[in-house]
């Protein structure tokens, strides 16, 4: 079967909607053209000239990565610096590149949950979840339509909650309406006031899925003139969020947690506060510049927080309270290949797919 980059893109964008992305970031299709047909792809945590290189040898023209080559608009291409270089040889050798970045730390099956399992968490859950990102829809359907209408709703997105589908609630009612001149009733007579029975219905679903499921209502539904209404919801989305957190299978003490960190993350170095004389259970993790989740680290109880990109005075924060460790940016997510890999191959078999044989990390430890 052929697949277009457009196809692989619906897929990942299914998984980790772009619509989660933190505001400052770019993720998203940034070379390439979307209706080119897929011959290979590379998946990396970085792009580089040299990743660019390594797609055209393994005759790939689809780059999927984690970081963007591009965060801020570019005003001209002159290759003068290793950004530039890249877009033009990406261009120059017809290479699509393609990151989900923030949308992928984002979801419950993404980013936090590959380090997750790597150290070996037990019962992950997302550490800050997110909120305002779930809308309510109500609406008035009469009897005879209820299931044939929530059929197609559900298969539009909404009625999900956590490990359910299929959620929504009904009440019975008397809905009433007076057709105009120039209306078209499905029910009822023009000039003639109409008083049928209706099911009221309610169901959530993700916010930025509301135009798919506005049409879908006005599709599926019989009336000429469909009757509901939408509400932006502040509960928070469970599956959606910053960081993880989950606990080790045996509590450990702290020093022999970080020589298991080091272990099974494959660090050369860990850059932590002082260890205590307690044992460790539960561990909070961010990919990346995680920081930012300290009190969210502490909130939940964890006895250890890892991240990267830890500034000198950010270690004073954690006042003893938490045992604070610094793996490094590209240690701490360079297994989001192997997790794109994993992602693409289960559903694209056909397509050859590569991990980046370049080390693409700029940091060097001596």
């Amino acid at each position: 079967m052929v697949y277009l980059i457009k196809d692989i893109i619906s897929y990942l964008e299914n998984l980790a909607p772009t619509a989660y992305q933190e505001s400052y970031d770019n993720a998203g299709l940034i070379v390439g053209n979307p209706l080119a047909e897929v011959n290979g792809i590379i998946c990396s945590l970085d792009v580089t000239e040299e990743v660019v290189l390594e797609a055209k040898a393994k005759k790939c023209n689809l780059i999927v990565a984690h970081h963007p080559i591009i965060f801020r608009g570019l005003k001209r291409l002159t290759g003068k610096d290793y950004i530039e270089r890249t877009v033009i040889s990406a261009i120059k050798n017809d290479i699509a590149i393609y990151a989900i970045h923030t949308n992928l730390d984002a979801v419950s099956h993404g980013v936090n949950l590959k380090i997750s399992e790597k150290i070996g968490l037990l019962n992950p859950q997302i550490l800050a979840p997110k909120k305002g990102i779930i809308s309510k829809l109500t609406t008035f359907i009469p009897k005879g339509n209820v299931d044939q209408v929530l059929e197609k709703l559900y298969a539009a997105g909404a009625g999900n909650i956590g490990n359910y589908s299929n959620c929504s609630f009904r009440s019975e009612g008397v809905g009433s309406f007076l057709p105009k001149e120039g209306a078209q009733p499905t029910l009822g007579e023009k000039g003639a006031l109409s008083a049928i029975e209706e099911t009221r219905v309610e169901l959530i679903f993700p916010s930025h899925l509301e135009n798919k499921i506005i049409n879908t209502l006005k599709t599926a539904h019989p009336y000429e003139e469909v009757a509901y209404y939408l509400q932006i919801l502040e509960n928070k989305n469970q599956e959606v969020g910053s960081g993880m957190v989950g606990t080790l299978p045996k509590p450990l003490m702290g020093k022999d947690f970080l020589l298991h960190l080091k272990a099974s993350m494959g660090l050369q170095v860990i850059k932590h506060t002082a260890i205590s004389n307690k044992k460790v259970s539960k561990i909070a993790i961010c990919g990346g510049a995680g920081i930012f989740l300290l009190g969210h680290a502490k909130s939940a109880g964890a006895d250890v927080f890892v991240t990267a990109d830890i500034k000198y005075h950010e270690f004073f924060d954690a006042e003893k309270d938490i045992l604070l460790t610094d793996i490094g940016h590209y240690e701490s997510e360079i297994y989001t290949k192997e997790l794109l890999k994993d992602i693409l191959s289960r559903k694209f078999s056909n397509i050859a797919t590569y991990l980046t044989n370049v080390i693409t990390n700029p940091i060097s430890y001596l």
